[in-house]
């Protein structure tokens, strides 16, 4: 029962993929990849968790995050919202006041952070590699 409690106190939860591509200094040299996460993590407090991630196979769409609902509105059916390159401080800016705001399925996008939003990739089938081919 104590773990309901304390998920409720979490807001959304925010994972930036930080692995092969995204993060990667090489890929986007001119991006403060560490300083992203401390920015995020500054802004949005301890309500609510910033967290990294092992690749999110999007590496295309680098630097990559997802921000979950918060536990009330994954159960009212709200989905996690998937952004692709964020490499700029505005566009990180522009997501974590969306955060604050409530996040998916409590605050709208606004049409700037729209375009920042992409399609997660399929679902791992089972008996597969994690790419589609035969395990």
């Amino acid at each position: 029962m104590a773990s309901v409690v304390e998920d409720e106190r979490v807001e959304c939860t925010v994972t930036v993929c930080r692995d092969c591509c995204c993060g990667s200094p090489a890929k986007h040299p001119g991006v403060d990849h560490d300083g992203q996460i401390e920015r995020l993590r500054a802004a949005l407090g301890p309500e609510h968790r910033v967290r990294t991630s092992l690749c999110l196979d999007v590496c295309a769409q680098a630097n990559v995050l997802v921000v979950q609902p918060t536990p009330e509105a994954r159960r009212a059916g709200a989905r996690p919202v998937w952004f692709g390159l964020v490499l700029d401080d505005l566009v990180l800016d522009d997501i974590a006041g969306w955060v604050k705001a409530g996040g998916p399925g409590r605050a709208e996008l606004s049409a700037v952070l729209e375009l920042s939003v992409i399609t997660p990739p399929a679902p791992e089938r089972p008996g597969t590699d994690g790419v589609g081919n035969p395990g």
